[in-house]
């Protein structure tokens, strides 16, 4: 046996943007900001700018399949983010995946609805998604527009996120980051629950800003990055909510599109993290 350095690998599993803002980009993007090595599956093409999504194109399963299969057997991951996932065989590679190759740290950012109000899942996959995945995944970071997919019934306020994070657990996540953004008020409001575990209720005081095309891809992939580092979830989360609050912040004063802008991934960008890592001898 020797040793060797690595890099934290990420994969990710989402559609690609094609404006740069969310999906493949935005998670490519925080891997690198936060010193990780990023890879990707892509599970659709997009047309898309700040304005909205004009068209979608489907990458077939078993080519998502050949993607996955083509990193794990040879780089292997740390930590796995999951985005946007159109139709239940797209779903159900990505289970597979996650069995066949034993991953242990898993983030997924259920993407239903973009930014721009554009919906981006068809309905019948919503069901595969829950019953596959959420039995499998380390947190789902749903916003209040997905969450209210996923459960039937509106979010009126900071005081239901609780009672609707618990509806998401029953649904068989094993955690849940209910992210508030989209309520009212002057503060930001997201939950953290855990099956068995303690709830963190984490508040910042809202950015003023247009430019948040990509929130739930960044901050989902920083969550990622963070386990892949090491940290236990709660201290994943902590840290990824300060980079993406951070990023958002200095991106609000520049202006990039017409509409919906995206995050400033890179205002502080961290120095590649190397790991030790053991290999068979002419391995």
């Amino acid at each position: 046996m020797n040793t060797h350095d690595r890099y934290a690998r990420l994969l990710t599993i989402a559609g690609s943007d094609s404006g740069g803002g969310a999906g493949i980009q935005a998670d490519l993007k925080t891997f690198a900001a936060l010193g990780c090595y990023g890879m990707s599956a892509i599970t659709a093409l997009t047309a898309q700018n700040t304005v909205g999504v004009q068209g979608i194109h489907a990458v077939p399963a078993s080519f998502l399949k050949a993607q996955i299969e083509s990193v794990m057997d040879d780089i292997g991951v740390d930590a796995l983010k999951i985005g946007m996932l159109h139709e239940p065989g797209i779903v159900e590679v990505v289970a597979w995946a996650i069995d066949r190759y034993q991953i242990r740290h898993v983030v997924l950012d259920p993407v239903m609805v973009a930014t721009s109000g554009d919906r981006l899942i068809a309905q019948e996959t919503v069901q595969v998604l829950v019953r596959e995945l959420f039995p499998r995944v380390t947190v789902v970071t749903p916003n209040l527009d997905e969450a209210e997919l996923l459960l039937g019934h509106g979010i009126a306020d900071a005081q239901a996120l609780d009672p609707a994070a618990q509806g998401l657990l029953a649904m068989g996540a094993r955690a849940v980051l209910l992210k508030g953004g989209h309520l009212q008020g002057p503060q930001v409001v997201d939950l953290l629950v855990q099956a068995g575990g303690p709830t963190r209720r984490l508040a910042s005081a809202r950015i003023a800003s247009r430019n948040v095309h990509g929130t739930g891809c960044t901050l989902s992939s920083a969550i990622a990055a963070h386990l892949a580092l090491g940290h236990p979830l709660e201290e994943a989360v902590v840290l990824a909510r300060s980079y993406i609050l951070c990023a958002i912040a200095q991106g609000a004063p520049v202006q990039t599109g017409q509409g919906h802008g995206p995050l400033n991934h890179g205002f502080s960008p961290q120095a590649m993290h190397r790991m030790a890592a053991t290999v068979r001898a002419g391995g």
